[in-house]
């Protein structure tokens, strides 16, 4: 292998691991609390609380609830965000619209 070959390797190595770095789920040992957030009034009937979101941002989880989402368009519902909880310790799985039939309380994506 040249010189040249190794570096590109090298390089290509590096960067993939940046890539999956940036995008790997992080976990935490205790669940961060969410701090109390006074619920303003709804903008419409269609907004929907987002009282408990997490962000990830160096390497912590940020709250980043306390607010109404926008409305979705037709025929979408909106999933809260959840916690998990494995051997590697809690992990958040943000919330979002989805296209569809509304899910039960407690039934969750992965």
């Amino acid at each position: 292998m040249s010189k040249t070959q190794k570096l590109f390797l090298a390089l290509s190595i590096a960067m993939t691991s940046g890539i999956y770095q940036a995008s790997a789920q992080i976990y935490v040992h205790v669940r961060p609390i969410a701090p109390i957030v006074v619920r303003t009034e709804q903008p419409s009937p269609r907004h929907v609380w987002v009282g408990e979101d997490w962000a990830e941002r160096d390497g912590v989880y940020v709250h980043t609830g306390g607010h109404w989402a926008e409305p979705p368009r037709e025929g979408y519902h909106y999933n809260q965000g959840h916690w998990d909880h494995d051997k590697r310790g809690h992990s958040w799985h943000e919330g979002g619209w989805h296209e569809g039939g509304e899910r039960r309380e407690g039934e969750h994506h992965h």
